[in-house]
């Protein structure tokens, strides 16, 4: 009787222990799948070169900024300041093409004005000479019909031999000075021609100054550039001295000194610790009750199963087979249904590790306080 009490008591007590068990493990999901994640920040030469100078190691912490590798700067210098001079003379040959374009506009715009005046006055030279003309053949007439009356007169011995050579000289004069005139009205008439060319060829101005500043336009498009190769060679003098983009800790160095690299050669990697996570791979059928938010305590393999605390981030929106190099291919027919994993990631809380123990890859066991 004693002895069925004590079975009935154990019973209870092993049935109690029992629902308390399952209720403790009933609210949390676990799952030995976990690794630290954190971010590996790759360092690469930008500009190929010789390595002049290597200035961490292995596992030494850097912080942003932290001067890496020195490469031979001198070639980059050379190019550097060749863009340099090149932006000068640039520059220069623009100042004068933009002095050039009012200069070129005001002396076009005199020539213009100068050439009207010219025909104006060469104009007023061929109506001169015309009216010295007309005079001059007035005068002749006279002449000639002064040595014709003269002449028959001095058939008849009425006049002097004196008074007809003087009539004689002053037809010829006559001739003389209408022959002179008819030369002034030509060259004057040729003066209104080349008036007239040259007014012309001054109203080409327009298009002289459309073609200074069409030279101005070339100049200051030279002169951006000349900027633009002056901003490259400095970047490329810059990009010669290697500097750490991110703090963290220096590892995977494969860069000495008087090593020879080319651009985009990888030197080495920063892993950065203060921005590290869980990435815990959770079985589909757990996935029921996990939410973003949720308290989670993580469990250190390294420190003997040192525990820290955090919360559930997000959760992946497919599964670590889809994301794998080779994704399943269940459309052959031989189907065999492997419960799949879902990447979820958890986030540990601020200060707790402010020595920096954690570092990505260690394997971790997380436990997600589902209720």
């Amino acid at each position: 009787m004693r002895r069925a009490r004590w079975i009935g008591l154990g019973v209870i007590v092993a049935a109690v222990v029992a629902g308390l068990v399952w209720r403790h493990y009933a609210g949390r999901e676990s799952t030995d799948d976990a690794q630290i994640d954190g971010h590996i920040v790759p360092v690469a030469a930008r500009v190929g070169g010789t390595v002049q100078t290597v200035a961490v190691a292995d596992n030494q912490f850097v912080d942003a900024g932290t001067l890496l590798v020195q490469l031979d700067p001198r070639d980059y210098q050379v190019a550097f300041d060749h863009a340099r001079a090149d932006l000068l003379e640039a520059e220069a040959s623009a100042q004068a093409a933009r002095t050039t374009v009012p200069v070129t506009s005001t002396t076009a715009a005199s020539q213009v004005s100068g050439a009207e005046s010219d025909i104006g006055t060469a104009r007023a030279r061929v109506r001169s000479a015309q009216a010295q003309l007309q005079d001059a053949q007035a005068k002749e007439r006279k002449a000639e019909q002064d040595l014709a009356r003269i002449k028959t007169l001095h058939a008849k011995d009425e006049v002097s031999q004196q008074e007809y050579d003087a009539a004689a000289v002053a037809a010829e004069s006559g001739r003389a000075a209408r022959e002179s005139a008819q030369a002034t009205v030509k060259e004057a008439e040729e003066g209104v021609g080349s008036a007239a060319a040259r007014l012309s060829e001054a109203k080409t101005a327009p298009q002289q100054v459309g073609i200074m500043r069409a030279r101005a336009a070339s100049a200051e498009a030279k002169v951006v550039q000349a900027r633009a190769t002056l901003a490259r060679a400095q970047l490329e003098l810059e990009y010669a001295t290697v500097k750490a983009p991110a703090a963290g800790i220096v590892s995977k160095k494969t860069v000495e000194v008087g090593q020879v690299i080319q651009p985009g050669q990888p030197l080495l990697a920063i892993v950065p610790l203060d921005d590290i996570w869980v990435t815990a791979n959770f079985k589909e059928s757990q996935l029921r009750e996990i939410r973003p938010g949720q308290r989670a305590v993580v469990a250190v393999d390294a420190y003997g199963g040192r525990s820290y605390q955090g919360r559930v981030d997000s959760i992946a929106p497919a599964t670590g087979a889809r994301f794998s190099l080779l994704p399943p291919e269940n459309a052959t027919g031989n189907y065999v249904k492997v419960v799949q994993r879902v990447p979820v990631k958890i986030v540990f809380d601020k200060g707790q590790d402010s020595e920096h123990l954690l570092r990505p890859g260690m394997s971790v066991v997380p436990t997600v306080f589902v209720k």
